[in-house]
């Protein structure tokens, strides 16, 4: 179990990029890669994120009754904790909180809930989150904040993989897809780790061609 009253700095991973290992150093700006991310989310994102909010808060009272949004805690750039926005697609948890080792609570989503997880339309608000600057398009994927305390106590990297900002979509996400637990994040991880390696235009073009194959596929979890 993890200890949710440990933070970051006790964990000693919120340090500078150049205090970490040799794949966040070599963790380097893309120049157009923070203009591009806000053009796209302007230009093309906000309108399709305007136009399923008021669907959803049409449909939200027939198929998914509860909040149209869901907000959670989780692990940012340089291991810095903040509220990520989604569309809601559970009903409310009870009492007990999902382990890092636990699985996703499948029999809390609702039908209409995974018909948004399937076609990435629950993942639109995060448009608002890369526009603040806590996240970007492409990025490893951001964890709960205490499980990523969790990992970085059980994972090495794990830390690291935090160099750059989040993402929306990544290259283990499309690569690897959703992962539970210890050991399936530590394939995650290594993947992640190679993208903060390798930084590029290639591989950013490459990402986002995967994701729409993954959208259309509807293989999203």
């Amino acid at each position: 179990m993890f200890d949710a009253s440990v933070t970051a700095e006790d964990l000693g991973a919120d340090v500078a990029v150049a205090d970490r290992g040799p794949v966040a150093r070599k963790a380097r700006a893309l120049p157009l890669k923070r203009p591009f991310d806000v053009a796209v989310c302007i230009v093309v994102l906000l309108p399709l994120l305007l136009l399923s909010a008021a669907a959803l808060a049409a449909l939200n009272p027939l198929l998914n009754r509860g909040p149209l949004f869901f907000v959670q805690t989780r692990m940012g750039r340089n291991c810095r904790p903040f509220r990520l926005l989604k569309f809601r697609t559970m009903r409310e948890a009870g009492a007990g909180r999902r382990p890092a080792d636990g699985r996703l609570e499948v029999d809390r989503i609702t039908r209409f809930g995974m018909v948004l997880r399937k076609t990435r339309i629950d993942e639109l608000p995060q448009i608002v989150n890369v526009l603040r600057g806590e996240m970007s398009l492409i990025g490893p994927r951001p964890d709960i904040y205490e499980h990523g305390l969790h990992f970085c106590r059980k994972i090495p990297g794990y830390a690291d993989r935090h160099a750059v900002r989040p993402g929306i979509s990544g290259l283990a996400q499309t690569e690897i897809g959703y992962v539970e637990g210890t050991e399936a994040t530590r394939r995650k991880v290594h993947a992640d780790l190679y993208y903060v390696a390798n930084m590029g235009l290639l591989l950013e073009l490459w990402i986002v061609w995967r994701t729409v194959a993954v959208i259309l596929r509807r293989d999203g979890a």
